[in-house]
C-alpha cells in the first residue's frame, strides 16, 4: 500500500533524521539471539516481575512522551530541539540497557546496523515526500518498511516462541504508521488529527511494552519472582 505523505514547507532535512531517529527508537529493543546466559538470572533477580513490567512501560511511555517533545519543538522551530532529542537519544540508550543482562552486549551492534538503514530510508522518505516526487514516495516507503520486517524478524529470532514473526511485524508496522501520521498530522497543521494520532500510539505502545516485557520474562522464567512480587 503506497502511503502519500505531503509535507509542508520549510521543514529541513533535519527533521527527516530527527524524525526517523524518533519514529524507530522503538528498534532499539533489537536483540541478539546470543545472548549473555552468565549475567542473565543475576541481574533479573533483583527485580520481579512487576517491577519489570512496570519499568517497560516507563521506558517506552518516555518513548513516545519525548518523540512528540522533538516533532513539537522541530515543526515549531523551537530553540529547546538539540535538548528534546538529546533526551529521547538517551531514552534508547535506557531502553538498550533494560535488555542487556538477557541478550548480551553484541544486541548493540546489530543495533546501529539497523538504526542506520532506518534512519537514512526515513531521510529518504520524507525528503521524496518534500519534494513531490510520488515515485520516490512509493519506493522510499517500501524499502522503509521492508526494514522494518528485518526488526521484525531480528526480534523474532531472538525470541521465537514468545515473539512470533507475524505478530512482530505488526507490532513495528503499527508503531511506525501511527507515530508517522502523527509527525505528518503536526506538520500540516491537523491538530485535532495529531492528538488522535498520539492516543493512538500510547495505547500501542503500552501493548508493545507488555509484549516485550512478558517475552522476556516467559523466555526467562527462573531469573524472576512471582507476578505478584
Amino acid at each position: 500500500m503506497t502511503r502519500t505523505l505531503t509535507l509542508r514547507p520549510g521543514i529541513t532535512r533535519m527533521l527527516a533524521v530527527a524524525l526517523l531517529t524518533l519514529l524507530l527508537a522503538a528498534a532499539t529493543l533489537v536483540i541478539s539471539p546470543l545472548g549473555n546466559g552468565r549475567d542473565t538470572a543475576t541481574a533479573a533477580s533483583r527485580m520481579s516481575r512487576t517491577a519489570f513490567h512496570d519499568a517497560m512501560r516507563e521506558l517506552w511511555e518516555d518513548h513516545i512522551v519525548w518523540t512528540r517533545m522533538v516533532i513539537v519543538s522541530v515543526v515549531d522551530d523551537l530553540p529547546d530541539v538539540p535538548l528534546a532529542v538529546d533526551r529521547l537519544l538517551a531514552n534508547q540508550d535506557e531502553i538498550g540497557d533494560a535488555v542487556k543482562p538477557f541478550y548480551g552486549d553484541a544486541a548493540g551492534e546489530a543495533l546501529t546496523a539497523l538504526l542506520r538503514e532506518h534512519i537514512t530510508g526515513a531521510a529518504d522518505l520524507l525528503a521524496a515526500a518534500k519534494s513531490g516526487d510520488a515515485a520516490a514516495v512509493e519506493t522510499a516507503s517500501a524499502a522503509w518498511y521492508a526494514n522494518g520486517d528485518e526488526i521484525a524478524a531480528f526480534l523474532a529470532a531472538a525470541n521465537p516462541d514468545h515473539w512470533p514473526l507475524g505478530e512482530m511485524q505488526t507490532m513495528m508496522r503499527d508503531h511506525l504508521d501511527l507515530t508517522l501520521a502523527e509527525a505528518v498530522a503536526r506538520l500540516q497543521g491537523r491538530y485535532a488529527d495529531d492528538i488522535v494520532a498520539y492516543d493512538a500510539i500510547h495505547a500501542q505502545i503500552l501493548h508493545m511494552a507488555d509484549m516485550l516485557s512478558e517475552g522476556i520474562v516467559a523466555q526467562f522464567p527462573g531469573g524472576f519472582g512471582r507476578a505478584n512480587q
